[in-house]
């Protein structure tokens, strides 16, 4: 509640201080009885600040429970004959406060993902912002989230609990593995530093998730808890293989042209929440910040995200990622 008391202030804020500005300005010139020489400017002023503040409306009350449906074809003659066609949907940052007071969008948020009958759905984390109180009030909703082979989840910076700032260390490490549990609990699979084998027949993948791993030089400093190596031990280099791993930049770090790593699955940017004809702010501190990348036989799909730290999104609605495999053998 706190959270969202915050966020609706913020976003308060964000749509009146350009029009405050304007209309103190407007009055310290009336007392001065200065008038400009060129009424134009003037009105030029007010309109921008009118479209600011539209904008910033819009994407606070509107923009932000947007929900876009990408469909993604992943070909490889890595891909087994027994997983053609096989759908992932791939979810991530759902970060549970956006809808505590809006069960009806987290709803339609997870009927959607229903509705592209998934054979699997990867969340690469973020469940959560601050608290477990979030995934109280939302787990009936989150339980329903359903795929034949099941959701597979991995933690990220929000879910280690590293913005709480009254915890002790210790209670952080017992938050966090309780949330692993909740999320157990509903019937997802969370997958710490580990890995599991998805069978179709006589053939199989590998789906691998580590902790949250932040790798050097990009984004904001967050804890490393992930391990790659602990996680791969046993997967074939001669196997499919598809890495949860929330930071784009572990990519990077540790998996391009490190690993064997077919298809990696992150979030994290969220775009920043905010696009410009397809360009995101979020470019100025991520090599890597939404959609498709590939590389020397490698791929990372980053995810905008479900839900949303800042109150607002603009021109960036959520995302629900659809990646269809097709073997080319």
């Amino acid at each position: 509640m706190k959270l969202t008391i915050a966020y609706i202030i913020l976003g308060i804020v964000f749509a009146l201080v350009p029009n405050v500005l304007w209309l103190i300005g407007f009055g310290v010139g009336r007392c001065f009885r200065y008038s400009l020489p060129y009424a134009p400017f003037g009105w030029t002023a007010l309109a921008l600040a009118l479209i600011v503040w539209a904008v910033e409306a819009y994407g606070t009350f509107v923009g932000k429970y947007q929900l876009e449906v990408t469909h993604v074809d992943y070909a490889s003659q890595r891909v087994p004959s027994s997983f053609d066609g096989y759908k992932v949907v791939h979810i991530s940052d759902i970060h549970l406060s956006t809808f505590v007071e809006n069960h009806e969008a987290f709803q339609r948020v997870v009927d959607s993902v229903n509705a592209q009958s998934p054979d699997l759905v990867c969340f690469t984390g973020d469940l959560i912002s601050l608290g477990l109180a979030e995934f109280d009030s939302l787990s009936h909703i989150l339980s329903q989230i359903h795929a034949a082979d099941g959701v597979m989840a991995v933690l990220g910076n929000h879910d280690l609990f590293i913005y709480g700032r009254d915890l002790t260390p210790q209670q952080r490490v017992d938050s966090r593995n309780h949330l692993a549990d909740l999320e157990r609990a509903i019937g997802w699979n969370v997958l710490r530093n580990e890995h599991l084998v998805l069978h179709r027949g006589q053939d199989s993948i590998n789906l691998i998730g580590v902790d949250n791993i932040h790798g050097p030089g990009q984004g904001f400093h967050t804890l490393n808890l992930g391990d790659l190596t602990k996680a791969m031990q046993g997967v074939g280099e001669d196997q499919f293989s598809i890495l949860l791993s929330h930071d784009p930049s572990h990519w990077e770090a540790e998996v391009l042209g490190k690993t064997a790593i077919d298809l990696t699955l992150s979030g994290h940017t969220h775009a920043a929440q905010i696009r410009f004809f397809g360009w995101s702010p979020a470019s100025w501190m991520f090599h890597h910040v939404q959609g498709r990348y590939d590389q020397a036989g490698q791929t990372l799909y980053v995810n905008r995200g479900i839900g949303c730290t800042l109150p607002l999104r603009i021109g960036c609605p959520a995302e629900i990622t659809v990646i269809t495999l097709a073997s080319n053998s």
